[in-house]
């Protein structure tokens, strides 16, 4: 399995726009091509920052899914009022784990951390091992995933929980686990964010 994400900074008056238009004509078609296996959007609400992931069968479809997204990710840069350049990047899907799907109101924390080549599998086995069993039991906990670029030496995490409440209790146990996974990997933790799950439609199966 292999997702795109999108990531667009809008402006804060835009975001309403941005959303009924992914969830009234973007995720219809985007739904409708070959391969694809659902989309969600992930918003802060007050900086305007947006993240849409698209989910694809194989690698194939989607990079065969490219010229067809491009005019509709330009349309929701319009909406959202796109105040800088988009960014756009591949990923392989390396582990999910899923309680339950997103609720409305749901939340995530993402964490983005970067090293070498190698230390992208002892990421995959940790995040296996160490951090799904740490985090799965959390009240409000939802699912799990972890996204991989090989070649770059970058992995980002997503942790959904029911609501922001979730989130904030569950901040320092995952700063506690981001600490300890970064130093074993001898990785670089590049950014977390917490940010409202606007879309959930996304049908990536467990791969635990």
């Amino acid at each position: 399995m292999y997702i795109r994400t999108t990531e667009i900074q809008g402006e804060p008056a835009g975001v309403d726009d941005g959303l009924r238009l992914v969830r009234e004509e973007i995720f219809p078609a985007v739904s409708a091509m070959d391969g694809c296996v659902g989309m969600s959007m992930l918003i802060d609400r007050g900086s305007a920052r947006c993240i849409t992931t698209t989910a694809w069968s194989s690698q194939d479809a989607m990079q065969a899914s490219a010229a067809s997204v491009r005019p509709l990710r330009d349309r929701a840069e319009r909406a959202l009022g796109a105040t800088s350049g988009r960014y756009v990047h591949e990923w392989e899907v390396a582990v999910v784990h899923r309680d339950h799907a997103v609720p409305d109101g749901g939340c995530a924390r993402l964490t983005w951390l970067s090293g070498d080549r190698d230390m992208v599998d002892n990421a995959i086995d940790m995040y296996r091992m160490v951090v799904v069993p740490q985090i799965q039991d959390l009240d409000g906990f939802c699912s799990a995933s972890l996204m991989v670029d090989r070649e770059a030496g970058r992995v980002v995490s997503t942790a959904a929980f029911d609501g922001p409440d979730a989130v904030a209790a569950s901040r320092a146990l995952a700063a506690g686990l981001r600490e300890r996974v970064a130093g074993e990997l001898g990785a670089t933790i590049d950014d977390v964010e917490e940010l409202e799950v606007a879309f959930a439609h996304l049908h990536v199966p467990e791969m635990a």
